[in-house]
């Protein structure tokens, strides 16, 4: 079981819990009780859980208020998403003491999706939650939850329309929490993806309409991982065929700048004839930008 930090804890539901308090705004207290109070209302659920900031926290409340045995993550495991982050998933599930189900992806296997438009993530949603919930059903779980946030509310995600269709419950967004409090929160207990940046799928590295394949995916995982290795923990390697657009905060771009030739050099090997540097910086979401 993951330990939780030695702040004070409190009893809720029988169970010792990290203080809230420690840390939080009222505000931001208030609205992990409501997310507590969803989850103990549910009962038994099913996390969709992919070692982000999210939904790593959304596990971790839901094993303390629920317990272990009544928890069951799931994550999607397809070339959409980097090697790493299934290593990663099966650290923490195994430090929070909760059954980690991975279950294959067959995303690749819609047309529809494939073809990149822009609703390409409610198709992928609606075949990963699909799953989900099979998974749900036949382990007699009664709710599938998302680590969706209520910051998600204000971009563009047409998966969502996929969760709700589905009826999945995003106990973190129905109870209003931030990005920013999830951290905060997630701070307070101790875990260690409370500062782990941002994620999200390799397929948001293509433009839409540019049709996805196996290779390009391939390529940008390997290139975002020749960035992690030089030590940047905020990036983003975007994929305009023959053009590799990097996005990294500007603070780092001088740093990026002295390793300029070994970048190039390397992001080359996988088949960029251009390697470039966005001037605007990271920002999540950029190829939402044309929408």
């Amino acid at each position: 079981m993951l330990r939780i930090s030695d702040l004070a804890a409190t009893q809720y539901n029988g169970s010792m819990v990290p203080n809230t308090h420690h840390g939080l705004s009222e505000p931001a207290v208030a609205k992990v009780d409501r997310a507590r109070e969803i989850l103990a209302e549910l009962q038994r659920v099913v996390v969709g859980f992919s070692a982000g900031v999210d939904s790593t926290f959304l596990l971790a409340l839901a094993v303390d208020t629920l317990s272990a045995q009544r928890v069951l993550a799931a994550m999607n495991v397809s070339i959409l998403h980097p090697r790493a982050d299934v290593l990663e998933a099966r650290s923490l599930a195994k430090a929070l003491g909760v059954e980690l189900v991975e279950v294959y992806g067959r995303e690749m296997d819609d047309h529809r999706f494939v073809a990149n438009d822009a609703d390409r993530c409610y198709y992928c949603k609606h075949v990963v939650f699909s799953s989900l919930c099979r998974q749900a059903a036949i382990r007699g779980f009664q709710a599938v939850c998302s680590g969706a946030n209520a910051d998600d509310l204000g971009d563009y995600r047409p998966g969502s329309r996929a969760e709700e269709e589905l009826g999945i419950r995003r106990p973190l967004q129905e109870a209003g929490l931030t990005k920013r409090e999830i951290r905060d929160a997630s701070r307070a207990m101790g875990l260690t993806t409370a500062d782990k940046p941002s994620m999200a799928c390799l397929v948001s590295r293509l433009p839409y309409g540019q049709p996805i394949t196996p290779e390009r995916l391939a390529r940008v995982e390997q290139a975002e991982a020749v960035l992690r290795d030089m030590g940047f923990e905020q990036y983003r390697v975007r994929d305009h065929d023959t053009v590799a657009r990097i996005e990294l905060p500007p603070d780092d771009f001088s740093r990026a700048l002295e390793r300029r030739e070994q970048i190039v050099a390397s992001l080359k090997q996988f088949g960029y004839r251009y390697v470039t540097l966005d001037l605007q910086g990271f920002r999540s979401g950029s190829m939402n930008e044309v929408l």
